[in-house]
């Protein structure tokens, strides 16, 4: 990879990077996905063995998970992160945005593949009864675009920080609450035959201020870096 290479040559050449050290490592699906699982199969214990309790409280349960494990994927330590594979990039002449914008597809993927894994294993626990469950092909890319984008730009933000490790999470849960809130009340709307648009505007509009924020950002903190 080099400089002369086109944005998009490098965003989808930093990308099979991404993945291919993923299918190395196997993290997102044979280790975060199994740790998902339990915590769904746990959660119940919490609200004893009532069926339609649990039928009603599973959607909430699943995009909880969703969102705590999701945001271990996103500023989770790889080793394209380091300092020196970043130092490498750069004297490449590979763009800090399209390095932003690859690292964001990237973990938009394999968030959406860590979702649809854990669907049936909560559609297996809690049985729940979901009318507008096609509302679900907006909602699941939403989650994953929108944490990306966060998990992103924090770990950009805290790049070199001590404490690494505990201020990405930090700096995500609380920017990804409109992500939470959403994908929730669609569901609930949807349940209710309600027009689930205002939420899925308000995700977009989530995930759209972060990817800005990301890409805004990517050459002032490459400079600082």
């Amino acid at each position: 990879m080099n400089g002369s290479a086109g944005p998009g040559e490098q965003v989808r050449a930093l990308v099979g990077l991404h993945l291919a050290l993923e299918r190395r490592t196997g993290e997102a699906l044979l280790v975060v996905a199994p740790f998902g699982a339990v915590a769904l199969l746990l959660l119940p214990m919490a609200v004893g063995t009532d069926i339609p309790l649990l039928r009603q409280v599973g959607p909430g349960f699943y995009w909880l998970v969703v969102l705590l494990f999701g945001v271990m994927l996103t500023v989770r330590h790889t080793a394209e992160d380091g300092p020196g594979a970043q130092a490498l990039l750069a004297q490449c002449g590979v763009d800090p945005v399209a390095r932003a914008v690859a690292r964001v597809v990237a973990d938009a993927v394999l968030l959406l593949a860590f979702q649809l894994v854990l669907a049936p294993v909560a559609v297996a626990l809690y049985d729940p009864r979901i009318p507008g469950w096609p509302w679900l092909f907006a909602v699941l890319p939403l989650v994953a675009i929108g944490l990306a984008a966060l998990g992103a730009l924090a770990g950009a933000v805290s790049s070199g920080a001590p404490g690494r490790a505990l201020l990405g999470p930090l700096l995500v849960l609380p920017l990804a609450v409109p992500l939470l809130l959403g994908a929730t009340q669609v569901i609930e709307a949807a349940r209710y035959a309600r027009a689930p648009w205002p939420w899925l505007l308000l995700m977009g509009l989530a995930e759209l201020l972060a990817l800005l924020a990301t890409l805004l950002t990517a050459p002032s903190l490459e400079e600082t870096e």
